[in-house]
């Protein structure tokens, strides 16, 4: 019987570059559960290091995700900004 288990990836890269590129909040929750994962290994406890590491990438991802969208609310908000400004006469 083979007891080796496939390496469990703990997300820490994706949830460290999600907090400092993307959204802090959501990032450092990503973290939170990037940095269980390791210890839940150490402990035998695999299914809950798996969750743990499956959390800390759905969080860096929700993370990516709400950069962009503030990314495009930005962009949209400037260029009404821009039409309204120059329908006005204001240049």
């Amino acid at each position: 019987m083979n007891t080796q288990m496939r390496p469990i990836s703990n997300n820490m890269v994706w949830a460290i570059l999600s907090t400092l590129f993307c959204c802090l909040p959501l990032g450092i929750v990503s973290i939170i559960h990037a940095a269980k994962v390791d210890g839940l290994v150490a402990a035998g406890n695999y299914a809950a290091a798996q969750e743990a590491a499956d959390k800390a990438k759905s969080w860096a991802i929700w993370a990516a995700g709400a950069f962009v969208v503030l990314l495009i609310l930005y962009v949209a908000f400037i260029l009404v900004i821009g039409i309204s400004a120059t329908g006005m006469g204001l240049h």
